[in-house]
């Protein structure tokens, strides 16, 4: 019978979760595309049958940085902490057939609705789990992940757990020398918390790699910037080629550009 479609039924209602409100809104003549809105803010895009389209810019970039970090049709054993739509985990489940994921969200109600509103794998190669992303991280063996993606948000902040120095430790930990984070930061000028988190990154990982809009890092917009960490070298130019073939432009800065940029919020303060 295959996976079931998406509920026509719940299009363009709202609906209680645990955290507030959902609303599941069609895309305007794309009947099979759907947008997630998490207490107003929009949280996923999805089109039921296709998996490998990601309509949000940052995740086409997170989607870009994974492809230049691991070999193609390389299978990952991945956790994703803030699942709400699951668009990235049903990314990668389409691409690297085999994977192994865990989406981690704290809204137990809203896993449950996307359960049954969009077609996702199902456990081992999707299970989705309810807690508290900076709890759940420890429950996980030492290198026994190779891809931790962040994207959990409380209104357009990230919760200060998953930005403390415990919470990246435990990225690192569970990592491994091989292994990806990669997080989306809601930023805006003058990047002082960009540059924060950044800048404690640095401290558990040896390479850092950050990808935005080239107006947002010169402090003309709002929008999301994501950052990479690894314990080996990151293709910087391979990187920036690949954003290059993507729909959204975006700038790439690694090493001395990097540690140029965070470190100018410190010398500035």
């Amino acid at each position: 019978m295959g996976r079931k479609r998406a509920a026509h039924t719940a299009a363009a209602r709202e609906v209680p979760i645990s955290t507030g409100i959902a609303r599941l809104e069609p895309v305007p003549g794309e009947p099979d595309s759907w947008v997630l809105f998490v207490n107003g803010v929009p949280s996923s895009s999805i089109t039921v049958g296709d998996p490998l389209r990601l309509d949000f810019e940052y995740l086409d970039w997170m989607s870009r940085v994974v492809d230049t970090v691991f070999a193609p049709r390389t299978t990952l054993r991945a956790v994703h902490i803030g699942a709400a739509g699951c668009a990235l985990p049903r990314w990668l489940d389409a691409s690297r057939p085999g994977s192994r994921q865990t989406a981690i969200d704290i809204d137990a109600e809203l896993v449950r609705q996307v359960r049954e509103w969009f077609d996702l794998p199902r456990s081992p190669a999707l299970a989705l789990r309810c807690g508290d992303g900076a709890e759940e991280i420890a429950t996980f063996r030492d290198s026994a992940v190779g891809l931790v993606v962040r994207d959990a948000f409380a209104g357009d902040t990230t919760p200060a757990a998953l930005a403390a120095p415990e919470f990246f430790a435990e990225v690192a930990r569970v990592l491994g020398p091989g292994g990806l984070y990669l997080a989306n930061i809601a930023d805006r000028p003058p990047h002082a918390a960009l540059r924060a988190e950044l800048g404690e990154m640095r401290s558990h990982f040896t390479h850092l790699a950050l990808v935005a809009d080239p107006g947002q890092l010169r402090g003309r917009r709002y929008g999301n910037v994501v950052v990479a960490g690894t314990q080996e070298p990151i293709d910087a130019v391979g990187l920036a080629k690949a954003m290059r073939r993507g729909p959204a432009v975006a700038s790439v800065r690694c090493g001395d550009a990097l540690d140029a940029f965070i470190d100018h919020g410190s010398r500035a303060g």
